[in-house]
């Protein structure tokens, strides 16, 4: 069997070790049928299969040296997580290493006290730091009875910006949903053949600050966007069929996310508050664009927080209330979203993955600066949706 379909197969097998471990598949329906109808794999067989797949890997000569590579970041990943799985006692660094081909370490909280004071000039008002941010957000609250109807305009107006920026097959199209009882605040359900669910988490308050990054982010120009493209250019242009999977606690998550959390600055950049203040305008809907911009910029210097608050949980073992305390002291959230966040922190399957968002930002920020603003730092994104790039990879790049 053709090593790509191999690593198809073991993803496959996670997902009965784990629901929702695969994220999304668009291959080859045999795979999944023989997979679902197959013995139930074990954690320790899974472990065994990604070591006889990494082996054939390494002395495989016929794979271009991009693929290749792909594929054995990936299937180490995999062997971690079955490792995980039947028991293994792992370090948490270690664990995160292995699944995102990134290293990590708890930051200097001298940088959150300055941001702290940047914040502190950007936020209007007297009295705590933390109420005043609190405050600001509460008057960008979006209504729950119009929450779809913002998503729906805010999604209009960014997917014609994308489409003509980063062609897409004319038969794209994103459907949003409204859900509840997750741990997360979006989440990007690909089904193939340009298509995907994008399912907005109706438990929390959603507001107009945070609605067009969510969008951009799940969206276009990010985890939608790219699924169109490498289902078109890598899947069936370069005929890749491991692009046909995305599987959670990989190289890939790092990418996509970091990629996401960049779409609103590929899609509008700066000036992307008084962008969205005209689109909420015509809905009836006040907000001060400027002063949400400003308050994402200063905010951006917080953005170790919750991968510290991780370190603190899994790798040094703290009180998950100490946790809760630290979001709430360094990040300046409410109790609610602190326990929000460590909902996520907590769970089995997302525990390791906050450091897709906070390692994949800041090294595809690194990777993009690199070209300058406008039209050439704009290609480089297209790199990111079109090509089967790894955490490794652009490292290598920057130091070159």
């Amino acid at each position: 069997m053709p090593l790509a379909d191999r690593y198809l197969r073991l993803g496959l097998a996670f997902d009965r070790i784990e629901p929702g471990f695969v994220d999304a598949y668009f291959g080859d329906p045999g795979h999944r049928r023989v997979v679902a109808e197959g013995p139930a794999p074990t954690p320790s067989g899974l472990a065994a299969d990604a070591r006889a797949l990494l082996a054939d890997l390494r002395s495989d000569t016929s794979l271009p040296a991009d693929r290749r590579e792909f594929l054995l970041g990936h299937v180490a990943a995999l062997e971690c997580s079955a490792r995980k799985f039947d028991g293994a006692d792992i370090g948490f660094v270690d664990e995160v290493r292995a699944y995102f081909d990134v290293d990590i370490a708890p930051a200097d909280t001298a940088g959150y006290e300055a941001a702290h004071a940047a914040l502190d000039e950007a936020v209007p008002g007297a009295g705590p730091l933390r109420e005043r941010i609190l405050a600001a957000k509460a008057r960008a609250e979006v209504p729950p009875a119009r929450v779809a109807e913002v998503v729906d305009a805010l999604a209009g107006a960014l997917r014609d910006v994308v489409r003509g920026r980063y062609p897409l097959p004319e038969s794209e199209t994103v459907e949003f949903e409204i859900v509840g009882d997750k741990p997360w605040s979006g989440f990007n359900y690909y089904r193939g053949g340009y298509r995907s669910t994008v399912a907005v988490n109706g438990d929390l308050t959603q507001y107009l600050s945070v609605l067009p990054h969510l969008i951009a982010h799940e969206a276009y120009p990010g985890h939608h966007t790219e699924h169109c493209r490498k289902e078109e250019r890598l899947v069936h242009g370069a005929q890749q069929p491991e692009q046909t999977i995305f599987l959670v606690n990989t190289p890939q998550c790092l990418m996509a996310e970091g990629l996401a959390d960049h779409a609103l600055g590929a899609a509008i950049g700066a000036g992307w508050g008084r962008w969205a203040q005209e689109i909420y305008a015509d809905l009836g809907l006040g907000f001060d664009g400027d002063l949400h911009e400003r308050i994402a910029r200063a905010s951006a210097g917080l953005l170790h927080v919750r991968q510290d608050a991780a370190l603190m949980l899994h790798d040094r073992h703290a009180d998950p209330e100490d946790v809760v305390a630290y979001l709430q002291r360094w990040a300046l959230m409410s109790e609610q979203s602190a326990r929000q966040s460590l909902r996520f922190l907590s769970s089995s399957l997302w525990r390791a993955y906050i450091s897709t968002y906070v390692e994949g930002y800041a090294l595809l920020a690194r990777w993009l600066e690199v070209a300058r603003p406008g039209p050439e730092r704009l290609r480089r994104f297209g790199r990111l949706l079109d090509e089967p790039l790894t955490p490794s990879g652009l490292r290598r790049e920057l130091a070159a």
